[in-house]
């Protein structure tokens, strides 16, 4: 049930002490670059061999979900731009407790996925240097990203417009060679017709839904544009345009990307899932130096990820605690930038490193299935949050209403219920079925501890 607080006590413009460094290009350039991500890269692999060419029914139907989710969320942030996003829209919309336990959720999320893109990448790096220690990588890796966000935001806005726009080139240049294969004109290949599509379904239905999971979970880091957005020249305008654009962008690097590679290689190629579909594909069509070329792309997107995830995990934090939601060390600011929220991310994202190699077994494993979730989790908050939202602006300041969700109330109604199918699928797998039980407890715990701070602060 809404909270009559958050309806009469909306949040705190937090994002008002912030600084405004991060220019539209920038902007433009992460929300473009934002949903190519190692998961993409590689763990799309496991997707297909799962899923065979129907991978691409799977990426089509999740993504048609993302688009969703990013409305709404463009919507709501456009009109209330906040370096808390979606958590403060929910604590906004729903109370207190809500935006405590999406805003935390996210970044214990977004401080341990630093940590495993920071492992990720010095395994690269050390694959090219044998012998060098991977945590001495990872601490290199940590130390330039965590310099960078503390000294000013348009830091991580130029790494980030770099980092995205190799990105964009590699995956680019990919699909271009890719189409040229496919249609038979590019020098020694030939056309592969419909020959890798025959067996469509090779698992049946349990193989797509698979796939389906597998899908869902690769577009993470959507949220970062709306993050940043806070810190822009124009906020409003930034986020408009990067929602505008996201239907192309999912369609063009997810849809279409998947569509080459199972058209290009079998399905079943062990190279898919040893090497990942992009290395497989390009050593299909006999590209040399492929496996060196994509490493290096895979490793561009690893430092894009950690690099974004300090600085959504630093706003975040900060946010929450400008609303009175945490302990106040973390909102000291420091010319426009929250450094002890960037420091606090960064050691958190190295402790993570440490476990994964002392713990691995069951401290880091139970870490790892306690965010498996969190993502879903932040959906259905936007999509509460929007649900309530929308009608309180239609009625109060319409004028806000820059972007419109699309066929409201109807299509919010279905977001969710393609939300709570997912989670009945991951129900039904065992090891999804571990991460739903681990996600639904940190959250359930933490919406607790929450509503409890609320009517604490109600009676007072």
């Amino acid at each position: 049930m809404p909270s009559t607080t958050s309806t009469e006590t909306p949040p705190k413009q937090e994002s008002a002490s912030l600084s405004h460094g991060l220019k539209q290009r920038h902007l433009s350039m992460i929300a473009l670059g934002g949903v190519i991500g190692a998961g993409l890269f590689v763990g799309s692999g496991a997707g297909i061999a799962a899923a065979g060419p129907s991978i691409v029914i799977a990426y089509t139907l999740s993504g048609l979900l993302v688009m969703l989710v990013m409305r709404m969320l463009g919507e709501m942030s456009a009109a209330y731009p906040s370096s808390g996003s979606f958590s403060a829209h929910a604590e906004r919309a729903i109370g207190p407790w809500a935006g405590f336990a999406a805003g935390w959720s996210f970044w214990v999320l977004l401080c341990t996925a630093v940590g495993l893109e920071g492992i990720g990448a010095a395994h690269i790096v050390s694959g090219w240097l044998p012998g060098t220690p991977e945590w001495a990588w990872v601490a290199l890796f940590m130390v330039v990203f965590c310099g960078t966000n503390l000294a000013a935001v348009k830091n991580f806005g130029e790494f980030e417009f770099w980092f995205a726009a190799l990105k964009v080139g590699a995956i680019s240049l990919f699909l271009i060679l890719g189409v040229l294969a496919i249609a038979g004109v590019l020098p020694g290949t030939d056309a592969p017709g419909a020959s890798n599509l025959t067996d469509f379904m090779p698992h049946g239905t349990q193989g797509l839904l698979v796939g389906l999971l597998a899908s869902v979970f690769a577009y993470g880091g959507l949220e970062t544009v709306t993050i940043a957005a806070a810190e822009s020249e124009d906020p409003v305008r930034g986020v408009a345009s990067a929602v505008r654009t996201a239907m192309w962008r999912i369609a063009l690097f997810y849809i279409g990307s998947m569509a080459v590679v199972v058209t290009l290689v079998p399905w079943n190629a062990k190279e898919v899932v040893e090497k990942g579909p992009y290395v497989a594909a390009l050593d299909h069509l006999g590209i040399p130096g492929a496996g060196q070329l994509m490493n290096v792309v895979v490793l561009v997107a690893l430092l894009s990820a950690m690099n974004a995830n300090i600085y959504g995990s630093s706003r975040i934090a900060y946010s929450l605690v400008e609303r009175g939601q945490g302990p106040k060390a973390l909102a000291k600011l420091s010319g426009g930038v929250p450094r002890t929220a960037v420091l606090t991310s960064c050691v958190l994202g190295f402790v993570c490193v440490t476990l994964s190699h002392w713990r691995p077994d069951d401290v880091f494993k139970w870490l790892l299935n306690m965010i498996g979730a969190v993502i879903l989790v932040v959906w259905i908050f936007i999509a509460v949050s929007q649900l309530l939202l929308r009608h309180r602006m239609e009625r109060e300041s319409p004028d806000k209403l820059v972007i419109r969700m699309w066929a409201f109330p109807w299509l919010t109604w279905v977001a969710l219920a393609g939300m709570a199918t997912i989670f009945v699928l991951m129900a039904r797998e065992a090891d999804t079925r571990v991460q739903l039980l681990s996600t639904g407890g940190m959250t359930l715990f933490l919406a607790a501890v929450g509503y409890v701070r609320q009517r604490a602060r109600a009676r007072h």
